[in-house]
């Protein structure tokens, strides 16, 4: 049987308390494991990380997924209470930190990815054959991963899995706009965006007006201050975009792998199909491997 591990964002929820409703509903709604993401990143006013932590261990949460800035202090936090702790990175240094720090599994982001690839722009296929050189504990694949291809590739290059988030937002379990996800559709792998590069905080998003405005401002002459991007890219204008389906509104994240999607299945037919689909290209390999000769 196919099966994936959903994990809810902790910084989508507006509180701690937010994230306890969540976490109780999606409990409610199944008797699987999941996991939460906290993701550490440089800002103006830090989010209450410690208190994300404890309202998710408090409601039972065992797996977490942490990302960005040192996360040594959850990390601890989250092996004293028994966790499973799952850390993303985009380069193999801070993989060898985090695997230093004790986190159990490594997620090895690469530079196809959605949201945020680091600043030394390594794709996913050397990657992931530099993690198989160097680490000595389990890593998935993020970052340009969509179908079955993308995961038996993954599995050939030393992932144990693979971690996938724009081809999650294009299903009908999906809570986004319609409007996105026929956008998603319809878009192909050059309608991404990179912003922030001058402030050495690159995010790949969507390309639409408003991220095609702050890539202007950032390559004028002396850049751009945050505080010149601030309205243009804030958070709050970004989330109506999923709820009013308004493309062009904000700034949203969505990786290359925008030109491989081109259906809006179930969950579980997306996670089927991506199992049958590895399955037959993995055996089409073995296929092609040349017998050896009898002595």
């Amino acid at each position: 049987m196919p099966g994936g591990l959903g994990i809810l964002t902790a910084l989508t929820q507006p509180t701690p308390e937010a994230l306890r409703v969540a976490i109780r509903e999606t409990r409610a709604a199944t008797d699987k494991p999941f996991g939460v993401n906290i993701t550490l990143l440089p800002t103006i006013n830090p989010p209450d990380y410690e208190g994300y932590a404890h309202a998710a261990v408090e409601e039972g949460v065992r797996i977490f997924e942490t990302a960005g800035n040192n996360p040594g202090k959850l990390i601890e936090y989250f092996k004293l209470h028994g966790c499973i702790v799952i850390h993303k990175c985009t380069s193999i240094r801070h993989a060898k930190s985090a695997e230093r720090m004790g986190v159990d599994v490594l997620s090895i982001d690469g530079f196809e990815c959605a949201g945020h690839p680091g600043e030394e722009d390594i794709g996913g296929l050397v990657l992931l054959a530099r993690a198989a050189q160097e680490l000595k504990i389990p890593y998935i694949a993020s970052g340009g991963i969509a179908n079955g291809r993308g995961l038996a590739a993954a599995l050939a290059l030393g992932a144990a899995g693979v971690n996938m988030g724009t081809r999650f937002m294009c299903t009908i379990e999906s809570p986004i706009h319609q409007n996105v996800k026929d956008t998603i559709v319809k878009a192909t792998e050059q309608d991404t965006i990179h912003i922030f590069r001058t402030l050495k905080n690159t995010a790949r998003v969507f390309k639409n007006t408003v991220a095609t405005e702050v890539v202007t401002l950032e390559r004028r002459p002396g850049g751009a201050q945050f505080s010149e991007l601030r309205d243009l890219v804030s958070g709050a204008r970004g989330k109506l975009v999923y709820e009013n389906g308004d493309p062009e509104y904000g700034i949203w994240s969505a990786g290359v792998v925008l030109g491989l999607i081109k259906d809006i299945p179930s969950c579980e037919e997306l996670l089927r199909g991506i199992e049958k689909e590895a399955e037959d290209t993995i055996a089409g390999l073995g296929r092609s491997v040349r017998p050896k000769a009898k002595l």
